[in-house]
């Protein structure tokens, strides 16, 4: 499958575009700046420079499935979140459409569902990640919608605990959101869900088939 990375220089990014990889996956790893491009050669992406913030619309070509896994990061402000983590994934949604391209995963977060009950300093980011996941659910297209709970740079265990019952808050290693994101691509009961995922003792295939 061709699969359009979109934030892969990005720390869960880079682990989807490895495990796509190693699963014989064509992956299109976009990036912004061309000195990331050795670095997803590595991991066996293909670059593809693009701004999230700019025109976006051809990088979908000849792809079978997009995985949005971008953001604005933790130091950027609201304007940031609206444009990258709203605006960019907007922008590959639209694309999705024109192209054909009818598979589109999304790497959401916890918080998601209710981003005002969240402190301050967190609803621009929650409300953005909303949107975004709003607008994929009214899409069209065959979506799965992930949102991890908070990230950890510890290593993957390939187990977790994922449920379609939103609310629940509880770490989970990067590597084991990739996983999870690589699963979820391939496993077509994942199509027009959405489900928190945490870590926990479950196989990832097993957890995601009992969705």
């Amino acid at each position: 499958m061709k699969v359009l990375v979109a934030g892969a220089n990005g720390q869960v990014g880079q682990h989807i575009v490895r495990l796509l990889a190693e699963r014989d996956h064509q992956v299109q790893a976009m990036i912004r700046d061309q000195d990331q491009a050795q670095r997803l050669r590595e991991l066996g992406g293909e670059p593809v420079v693009a701004d999230l913030e700019g025109d976006v619309s051809h990088t979908v070509e000849g792809s079978d499935a997009v995985i949005f896994s971008a953001g604005g990061g933790p130091g950027s402000g609201p304007e940031k979140k609206e444009t990258v983590d709203y605006g960019g994934a907007s922008k590959l949604i639209q694309a999705a459409i024109e192209h054909g391209v009818n598979r589109y995963l999304m790497v959401s977060t916890v918080g998601a569902q209710d981003p005002e009950n969240a402190n301050e300093k967190m609803q621009p980011y929650l409300r953005a990640k909303a949107r975004a996941d709003e607008e994929l659910k009214h899409s069209g297209l065959d979506y799965t919608i992930v949102r991890p709970g908070p990230l950890t740079d510890e290593q993957g265990t390939g187990r977790i605990d994922a449920s379609t019952e939103l609310g629940r808050r509880k770490e989970i290693p990067r590597e084991d959101v990739a996983r999870t994101i690589v699963v979820a691509l391939e496993q077509r009961n994942t199509v027009g869900k959405t489900f928190e995922v945490f870590a926990g003792d479950t196989p990832v295939e097993e957890a995601l088939e009992s969705l």
